[in-house]
């Protein structure tokens, strides 16, 4: 087609692949999603779609480069608004939060958990709002209310995890449910939904005390380490949903590396094929029956998704077997499913590191590190989870992170690179590059403790500033400006499948507002204020959309945010001892220094940017390897010694929030 190309785009809110029909001067005419190959299901096939846009260029030319040209300067007015204040009206967090949350409370799904019909996306920032929710309502001493959104959480991440968009023979999350139970999924698995859902998983294990929420998190955290990691440490993106069936096949069909039949199972497991058949819902005829929408053209015909329609626990009882027992079983199966897995065709990888995804995952890895240190002990791990130490989930993360550090980031320039395979991109970093890192390499610091993480993070926010901010208008734009092929120079706001930019970078000052003194948090708190003005109509009106950038105005509006300084010798075990108290609760308006006084590249951070800091390290307790301090409202707790004074202390400030 003579003057037309063809360009295959991602669009990030929707997730979905557009065609986008360009001029020869790469402007878009027109596009649209999910073109079959041929006419289909009452809607044109690509090559249908060729023929009519080529006539239409060559009989309607001006008028297609006039419409297109209209879209752009409309899209371009509506995608970089500017506020008309920097003031943050007092109501606007209350408004956002309370109308988010009911807005999702009145789409939830009370059968199959999860919020709005099929198809059913995992969306990490609606459990996070809620989940924030909660902890507004428990600090607030209403207890009914909290409990009634907490359940909303377990269910759907109950119902998610027993699923078959939860892959249960090699771990880890696919990207959606055609259906509304969880169950047929679109087989794809994205490192930035893997991320995410750990840490939605690591919140509820914290709020609700039960393990079975941790071992999930383990489920994605090992899948990610077995399947998804290069050799320099650094996270592969993705792993598509089709594969060939068998080697050397002609096609590759929709989830054929993860499906199963009844025999395969049987020839497999033996005499345990029955237990795992009736756990796993499977049958002779195939399983995906469940709901209309789950196989529409029965594509997957005597083959089955693994679900568990009923918990372990009331499986095992009528096995007449203990729970360990049962799972232990199960367990052992699996692991023999996954060996004949193996041996199939494998989707493929696509093995580029993209810095934003890695960025995700670096937080998951680095929260897991402590926050898995409050699980029993004691705990039996059966496959695909390893059971392995905590400690070896931030050592994947400072690998992760070292990474991009030497490959994606010119420190001369101080700018990141967008990804990497077989070396750098020519696309520089985005918005979400940066914001996405910023957070990751903030957890690191706050759950690891290295002060290296904490000063890259800080330069990085600057870098972030010079490229993006807009000064005059507020927020922050998602491309640079400096590349003039780029025609919209937007400022998003959508949490979708990913958080927006913004909002990720919002959260990301109001932490670092509360590391520094005040002269730099001064700074910090006045972007987020701006930033969150410019998108003030967008949080009274469509809340909804903006789940996380609601719980930043939030943060923003909480009089103080709680810091916990822990003082002491960072190797040692009562240090690690005190950091994992601090991380058994879970508390989104908290922030964690860890400081070793006998560290001089420390002392000399914060004697230039927090004094109060570096005094109260110099003035710990002498001859005590770890002493933490609670500090909020402008005042500190008499400094506690021991963990279990430290989780008492932290219980009460909650208490007496909630009491005030």
């Amino acid at each position: 087609m003579i003057g037309l190309l063809a360009s295959r785009l991602t669009v990030k809110s929707a997730l979905m692949l557009i065609s986008v029909f360009l001029s020869p001067d790469l402007k878009p005419l027109m596009g649209g999603t999910y073109f079959p190959p041929d006419d289909n299901y009452g809607r044109p096939g690509f090559k249908t779609v060729l023929r009519k846009v080529k006539e239409a260029w060559e009989t309607k030319r001006e008028a297609l480069e006039r419409t297109g040209n209209l879209v752009i300067e409309q899209l371009r007015d509506a995608l970089s608004a500017k506020a008309s204040s920097q003031d943050v009206p007092n109501d606007l967090a209350v408004v956002s939060v309370d109308q988010c949350v009911e807005k999702l409370a009145s789409s939830y799904d009370p059968k199959f958990g999860g919020f709005g019909s099929a198809p059913k996306f995992p969306r990490p920032v609606e459990d996070y709002i809620m989940l924030y929710k909660f902890h507004k309502y428990m600090e607030a001493g209403k207890e009914i209310e909290a409990l009634n959104i907490k359940k909303m959480v377990t269910h759907t991440l109950d119902c998610m995890a027993r699923g078959g968009v939860h892959d249960h023979i090699g771990g880890g999350f696919h990207r959606y449910s055609v259906d509304e139970c969880w169950h047929v999924p679109h087989f794809e698995k994205m490192l930035y939904d893997q991320g995410q859902i750990v840490n939605v998983y690591l919140d509820t294990f914290l709020v609700t005390g039960e393990k079975y929420y941790s071992i999930v998190a383990r489920d994605i955290l090992d899948y990610l380490r077995r399947d998804m990691i290069g050799k320099e440490g650094e996270i592969f993106s993705a792993e598509d949903a089709d594969s060939a069936e068998y080697e050397g096949a002609p096609r590759k069909k929709e989830g054929a590396f993860y499906v199963w039949t009844s025999k395969e199972i049987e020839e497999t497991l033996g005499e345990n094929a029955e237990l795992f058949k009736n756990h796993y819902y499977v049958k002779s005829s195939g399983n995906c029956d469940l709901s209309p929408m789950s196989d529409p053209h029965n594509e997957f015909s005597c083959k089955n998704v693994l679900i568990e329609r009923k918990p372990a626990s009331s499986m095992s009882s009528k096995c007449g077997k203990s729970l360990d027992e049962y799972s232990q079983i199960l367990g052992d199966c699996r692991q023999k499913l996954f060996d004949v897995r193996s041996k199939r065709p494998r989707p493929h990888l696509d093995d580029k590191v993209i810095v934003s995804w890695n960025g995700l995952a670096i937080s998951a890895f680095a929260r897991a590190s402590q926050i898995l240190k409050s699980g029993p002990s004691g705990t039996i791990f059966n496959f695909p989870v390893t059971g392995c130490k905590p400690v070896e989930y931030l050592e994947t993360a400072e690998n992760a992170a070292n990474f991009i550090k030497e490959k994606l980031y010119d420190a001369s320039s101080k700018r990141l690179h967008h990804s990497y395979r077989n070396g750098p991109s020519k696309a520089p970093g985005f918005l979400d590059d940066y914001a996405f890192l910023i957070s990751g390499l903030l957890d690191l610091y706050e759950f690891g403790g290295k002060i290296e993480w904490l000063l890259w993070a800080v330069q990085l926010q600057v870098t972030q500033d010079e490229l993006f901010l807009d000064k005059q208008g507020g927020g922050y734009f998602n491309t640079p400006g400096e590349d003039p092929s780029v025609l919209l120079h937007v400022k998003e706001d959508y949490d979708g499948a990913e958080p927006s930019g913004n909002s990720v970078a919002a959260i990301n000052l109001i932490r670092l507002s509360s590391i520094f003194d005040a002269s730099k948090s001064t700074g910090y708190k006045r972007n987020v204020e701006h930033l969150l003005a410019v998108f003030e109509t967008r949080l009274r009106q469509l809340s909804i959309a903006l789940p996380l950038m609601c719980c930043a105005a939030d943060m923003l509006s909480v009089p103080s945010r709680k810091q916990v300084v822990i003082v002491g010798q960072k190797g040692s075990e009562e240090f690690q001892d005190m950091v994992a108290a601090t991380f058994s609760s879970y508390d989104p308006n908290r922030t964690v220094i860890q400081i070793d006084p006998r560290n001089t590249e420390e002392m000399e951070f914060w004697d230039g940017n927090n004094a109060n800091i570096a005094q109260m390290a110099r003035g710990s307790p002498p001859g005590k390897p770890a002493v933490a301090h609670v500090c909020q409202d402008f005042k500190c707790s008499p400094p506690v010694t021991s963990p279990g004074s430290l989780r008492e202390l932290l219980n009460k400030t909650l208490a007496a929030a909630s009491s005030a």
